[in-house]
């Protein structure tokens, strides 16, 4: 299966935010959203395609706004 380069980027930066927030463990930042852990871990690994709702609940977990978690995601055409 290809991972989409969005879905991978969005990943990538929801894995750097956690980190930058203190939440080393996956295990505890998905406790703390109230998400399943193999969720958290596959939506870093870009396998997953989250909801809206959970962007935005990742997003209050990290008490930044969603946007953040988009801002490495290339515009339409530049990539798949």
């Amino acid at each position: 299966m290809t991972i989409p380069v969005h879905r991978r980027a969005f990943g990538d930066r929801l894995r750097e935010l956690r980190k930058e927030s203190g939440w080393d463990s996956q295990e505890e930042f998905a406790h703390h959203v109230e998400i399943d852990r193999t969720y958290i871990s596959g939506i870093e690994r870009g396998v997953r395609n989250p909801t809206l709702d959970t962007i935005v609940k990742l997003a209050r977990g990290l008490d930044v706004p969603p946007t953040e978690l988009l801002v490495t995601i290339e515009p339409q055409g530049t990539n798949n």
